[in-house]
């Protein structure tokens, strides 16, 4: 575990990074609040910090303050430094955000035990934004494919309709259908149907843009998000998907098997809601059906 000191104090510094580097911390030194303050800005920065109270630039409260109104998910645990030891004094420091206080001079097994519950502390927030994580994968994926489940996927629909730019690019809903799943798990068996799922799944992140969205929103049904400046355009595009789809084998359980998909597209253009973009796409998807199937139809 890293540890951030910050004190204008050389003396001060050497006799800390000496003690944390001896029970097996990484170090870094700043000499001043500003130098601190980059520090604790960076990408992985140290997750507990000892600052001094006085010192040039930035003062201990002050950059104090500064990392409680940064906006982070793991913000760092701050031990306060201070020669301060009036009862006022501590409680200023606490009241800004410190967590701890240590009073110079200070004694290295005081030290020691302090950095022990600060490391207690960043381990329980580390555990808890994990299981946070994992909550909201959950909450947010299909267990099955891994790709956004059905109120994700239409969650970020709403957002795109309603925050899509004026402009050349128009958002583009398309709906895709596996031909004849029924009859691929009717002959292979569910778990078969599964491995196609899955496969297809990572042929469609595979296939589509760094940009699109991908959702599984219904048994065989996936709902890919895109943008696109024609209709010509978004035709091709998904003409693209099908085909790529159609001539992929995708390798299961039951040995290598090759299926096809139908797709109905519709764009935003003169839609007033969000209903309407997926109503427009379900009706094209159901022609592509009716015509045979293995075909993308469009409607903007």
């Amino acid at each position: 575990m890293r540890i951030l000191i910050a004190d204008d104090s050389a003396t001060c510094r050497m006799i800390l990074a000496g003690s944390l580097k001896k029970y097996g911390y990484d170090v870094v030194e700043t000499s001043d609040g500003l130098q601190a303050w980059v520090e604790l800005s960076k990408p992985g920065a140290p997750q507990i910090a000892i600052l001094d109270w006085i010192m040039p630039k930035l003062d201990g409260v002050e950059l104090i303050r500064k990392v409680r109104e940064a906006k982070t998910e793991r913000p760092p645990y701050i031990i306060m430094l201070t020669g301060k030891s009036e009862t006022k004094d501590i409680i200023a420091g606490l009241d800004a955000g410190a967590n701890d206080y240590l009073i110079k001079p200070f004694d290295p097994n005081e030290l020691r035990a302090r950095i022990q519950v600060g490391k207690r502390m960043v381990e329980l927030q580390d555990a808890l934004f994990k299981t946070n994580e994992q909550l909201n994968y959950q909450a947010t994926h299909d267990p099955l494919t891994g790709l956004y489940n059905r109120r994700a996927i239409l969650e970020i629909l709403d957002h795109q309709f309603f925050h899509m730019g004026i402009g050349d690019s128009v958002l583009c809903a398309g709906i895709c259908d596996i031909d004849h799943f029924k009859n691929i798990n009717d002959t292979y068996g569910h778990q078969t149907g599964d491995d196609v799922l899955c496969k297809l799944s990572r042929i469609l992140e595979q296939i589509t843009g760094k940009s699109d969205s991908i959702g599984r929103i219904g048994g065989e049904e996936f709902l890919i998000i895109t943008t696109a400046s024609s209709e010509e355009e978004m035709s091709a595009r998904f003409e693209r998907y099908r085909t790529q789809i159609a001539e992929t084998r995708l390798m299961t359980r039951s040995g290598a098997l090759s299926i096809s998909v139908s797709i109905g597209v519709a764009s935003s253009i003169e839609k007033n809601s969000v209903d309407e973009l997926l109503a427009a796409a379900d009706a094209a998807l159901y022609d592509a059906k009716n015509l045979g199937r293995n075909r993308v139809i469009t409607r903007t």
